[in-house]
């Protein structure tokens, strides 16, 4: 299954967040953190199925190197991105957020 791939307005606020905390702690880091996002997103497509649901119909993608998820839904042939969490947080407010977002 092969699908296009969208993102919600606000991931590119998740994204910018993460980017400028690395950034922050040591310089290029940010930089990989934001490779390593776009390559995780760019495979989601090839098999959406692969990444396992979580909470109502969101599947979760874990970065590689950075303790972050990428969470996302599939909607008829689209892969729709909502939101690009720190693992650490309270599963509540990331189920919360997601909720907020639709």
């Amino acid at each position: 299954m092969k699908c296009s791939l969208l993102f919600l307005p606000e991931v590119e606020d998740d994204v910018v967040n993460g980017y400028v905390w690395y950034e922050q702690k040591t310089r290029g880091l940010g930089e990989e953190f934001l490779r390593m996002f776009y390559a995780r997103a760019q495979e989601i497509p090839r098999n959406p199925l692969l990444y396992q649901t979580v909470y109502k119909g969101f599947r979760r993608c874990l970065l590689w190197r950075f303790p972050y998820a990428i969470y996302f839904k599939i909607d008829d042939q689209q892969v729709v991105v909502y939101g690009l969490f720190h693992c650490a947080r309270n599963p509540d407010t990331i189920k919360k957020n997601l909720h907020n977002r639709k």
